[in-house]
């Protein structure tokens, strides 16, 4: 009852045409360079792109396609494990309903793909922000009862470890405490990301299959 109180709340201020980018153009008929939006809601969020957030838009889903979100949560979980499923069930299905919008459905997983591909890509600073994001939305409307939302962590980099530099969103287990790793970098947009611990991802950690 508690997640149906609450879906019918957040889908009645939410806009009933499609998801769509929020473009501005100036007076000169440029586009105007978009901001991080801070406290993302369904009704309007930021989405990053062409690596390291070189490019940002407005994005909005439709009453219907947050609904499809909540269903991933639907029966609520009743372990973690079984939540971070959810999780990662959710944030594979909004790549797909939000690359539609800024043409990043053929994103490559990983980073040397990405050149051969059409349309705009992704690597992992613009994957764990969105997905940072994504998991917010979906804390801020109670779907969550395991799990919060944490800042992005880093591992490597050229000073530290000599190790490339890599990102992903984090989550923590409310009651161990345990923060997991929430990483869609390594495969095409639209797959599930792949959820480990966090401690394990920094020593270097790849999925079996991950692309480069």
């Amino acid at each position: 009852m508690r997640l149906t109180r609450l879906l019918i709340l957040l889908l009645s201020v939410y806009p009933a045409v499609p998801a769509v980018a929020d473009v501005q153009y100036d007076l000169l008929g440029h586009k105007k360079p978009r901001e991080h939006i801070n406290n993302p809601t369904p009704g309007r969020f930021s989405v990053c792109f062409q690596h390291s957030c070189a490019r940002v838009e407005h994005v909005s889903l439709t009453s219907d396609q947050w609904r499809k979100v909540g269903s991933f949560f639907s029966p609520e979980a009743v372990t973690a494990e079984q939540e971070r499923r959810q999780i990662a069930d959710a944030i594979a299905w909004l790549e797909i309903a939000v690359g539609s919008e800024i043409d990043a459905l053929d994103d490559r997983g990983g980073n040397l793909e990405g050149f051969m591909a059409n349309g705009n890509q992704l690597d992992c600073v613009d994957e764990s922000t969105n997905s940072t994001t994504y998991i917010t939305m979906i804390q801020n409307a109670g779907f969550l009862k395991f799990h919060r939302v944490e800042k992005r962590a880093t591992r490597g980099g050229i000073f530290f470890g000599g190790v490339w530099p890599h990102s992903t969103a984090v989550i923590s287990e409310l009651d161990t405490g345990k923060k997991w790793a929430v990483d869609s970098w390594f495969f095409d947009n639209g797959e599930k990301p792949t959820v480990v611990q966090l401690r394990k991802w920094r020593t270097g950690w790849r999925p079996e299959g991950a692309k480069h």
